[in-house]
């Protein structure tokens, strides 16, 4: 058996899985039992080091388990597709189908005429003036951007 790089380094969950994968194969190509399957595989499962765990795989040919790389660097969360967007715009865009909705029911409810629904439009017109011509198009953008995060 091959030398076990840090024997007494701690052992992730992955790293028992990649164990328990391989005495899956080794009980599927009949060197162990299910009985003996059943031994080795409580021991993986307490093993907290890879010399515990390179223990069970003393007397068995390759596969071993895989371990995970020391000081794997974690990557940066990905920036969400709508973080582009003035926080100012996201509110709006927010507000604005409530605006239109809570307008819709002051209008059936008070009896206020029709041209009170001009108040959310209106407040529509400033936002382009404020955004430019394509901020009510902004979730489009976001939609072609996220159609070519998944097809790229």
């Amino acid at each position: 058996m091959s030398e076990v790089p840090s024997p007494r380094l701690r052992i992730s969950d992955q790293d028992r899985e990649s164990a328990l994968a391989a005495l899956g194969e080794h009980m599927s190509a009949g060197r162990i039992d299910i009985d003996e399957f059943g031994e080795r595989s409580a021991r993986v499962t307490a093993a907290k080091t890879r010399g515990e765990l390179s223990e069970v795989f003393g007397d068995l040919p390759e596969p071993h388990p895989r371990y995970d790389t020391p000081g794997t660097a974690v990557s940066e969360p990905e920036k969400p597709a709508w973080a582009d967007i003035p926080p100012m715009q996201r509110v709006m865009g927010a507000l604005l189908p409530i605006l239109f909705i809570a307008t819709i029911a002051v209008i059936i409810t008070t009896g206020v005429t029709w041209w009170f629904i001009l108040v959310p439009i209106g407040i529509s017109a400033v936002g382009e003036g404020i955004w430019g011509k394509g901020w009510e198009n902004s979730h489009k953008k976001l939609g072609k951007r996220r159609r070519r995060e998944l097809d790229g």
